[in-house]
């Protein structure tokens, strides 16, 4: 199966952190406004998504949605979740660890591109 969204081992363990404090979360890709193009990350249910969004998947169990006209631009490639050391999204539950998630991307091969078609 080709996941439209993952996450390498060190964001699943600051997502794991971040679950012991807030409980089960979930993610929102960011279209630039105040956190340029960061994965936001929130307590399950605390954004509220709207018809205008899409869920790619999840990562961990952590639903993981992005705005439908932002997947028209990256719907060619898979979203890998990193973490990196810096100052998080100002409104994203990993800003007070030193911490914040970062999106990688990939482009699908032809294979994987037919895989997703079905």
């Amino acid at each position: 199966m080709v996941e439209r969204v993952t996450a390498t081992p060190a964001a699943l363990a600051l997502m794991n952190q971040l679950k012991e404090k807030h409980g089960s979360l979930m993610f929102h890709q960011s279209g630039g406004c105040c956190d340029g193009s960061s994965p936001m990350c929130y307590p399950q249910g605390e954004f509220l998504t709207g018809d205008s969004d899409v869920l790619l998947g999840e990562i961990g169990d952590a639903p993981f949605y992005i705005n439908e006209a932002q997947y028209e631009y990256w719907k060619h490639t898979q979203l890998i979740i990193d973490v990196v050391n810096g100052r998080g999204g100002m409104f994203s539950l990993e800003g007070p660890e030193g911490k914040r998630f970062l999106t990688r991307s990939r482009v699908f091969t032809p294979e994987e591109r037919k895989k997703l078609n079905k």
